[in-house]
């Protein structure tokens, strides 16, 4: 019988943990081919498992069954405070042969890991049954969805009683509003987001300077004459939370979306979702990436109504608690 043994990951681990990536992501396209098909090259892989091995303070295991690699964990902290005292298995930074052995995987690399005081943990995992009920069984939780649709084949008509226009400098005092009523929303319940809130005067300074930026195509809804929401549309290349395994060739991006409080339940955030597809279209993309906090009950519910399938699980896990 073969033995199974564990290890700290080394760079020799790079070629075979490639391999193991670009099985994963083929199969992954078998329900989501709006993904990238580079990544099945084991050599394109290379590179994404490369990247996270470079980076500072990387760490993880690799598992071997007798001579052959079967499985591989990488993980990285992130700067930014958002995130407490952190480590992130990117989309790149984790494949098995066998769901189960991101179990034993996780349980070697975690100990150095929460050793060095990083007690938040995130993970971005493929929609593969097996593999999510495995990391749910290390006591993580669904934080974030990252989905994909493709372009509409003919433009969505628009909703009765609602005019969605591309936006004008006139309307930058609502766009304002707009751009605090979303993480606002965020901090409530159930979400209870902990991102940081701009003051009314920075977000204003923010669009004075950047309103004409032709890489985004800002969009807002009215309602008898009045602006309700606001939508952003761009290339999925101005999404950072979007690269490597999860960003399509030739994607656009819906980058944002609020409306504002008083106006919600009007049909504004699906008018809005949907002028961003249809300028996507225009704009010549073959498919549309967005994102959502799984506990906003709004955005949870209204993209998977415009038909975006979740193609990855960002997962989250606080250790000691």
């Amino acid at each position: 019988m073969s033995r199974l043994d564990i290890r700290p990951f080394e760079a020799t681990d790079l070629p075979a943990a490639a391999a193991l990536l670009a099985e994963r992501h083929r199969e992954h396209r078998t329900r989501h081919p709006l993904l990238p098909a580079g990544y099945e090259d084991p050599q394109r892989a290379l590179a994404e498992v490369t990247a996270l091995w470079e980076s500072d303070d990387a760490s993880g295991a690799v598992l071997r069954d007798g001579d052959e690699v079967t499985g591989y964990l990488l993980g990285a902290p992130k700067k930014s405070p958002v995130w407490g005292p952190n480590i992130w298995v990117e989309a790149a930074g984790h494949a098995v042969r066998t769901a189960e052995q991101i179990r034993d995987l996780y349980g070697a690399a975690a100990a150095k890991w929460v050793d060095d005081g990083r007690t938040a943990h995130y993970t971005l995992v493929p929609d593969d049954p097996a593999l999510l009920d495995a990391w749910f069984r290390l006591a993580f939780g669904s934080q974030q969805a990252h989905a994909i649709r493709p372009v509409p084949e003919t433009p969505i008509p628009s909703r009765p009683g609602l005019a969605v226009r591309r936006a004008v400098r006139d309307d930058i005092p609502v766009l304002a509003q707009l751009e605090l009523a979303l993480p606002q929303h965020q901090g409530l319940s159930p979400v209870f987001s902990a991102g940081t809130l701009p003051t009314l005067q920075e977000a204003l300074d923010e669009w004075e300077e950047d309103f004409d930026d032709p890489d985004y195509a800002t969009l807002v809804a009215e309602s008898n004459g009045s602006v309700i929401g606001a939508s952003i549309g761009s290339s999925i290349e101005k999404g950072s939370t979007h690269s490597g395994l999860s960003q399509p060739d030739n994607g656009g991006f819906l980058g944002f979306a609020a409306v504002l409080p008083e106006a919600r339940g009007l049909g504004a955030g699906r008018a809005l979702g949907e002028a961003v597809l249809n300028w996507s279209a225009e704009a010549g993309y073959t498919s549309v990436v967005t994102d959502w906090r799984v506990t906003n009950l709004l955005s949870s519910r209204a993209w998977p109504a415009l038909g975006f399938q979740q193609t990855f699980h960002r997962l989250h896990r606080l250790i000691g608690h």
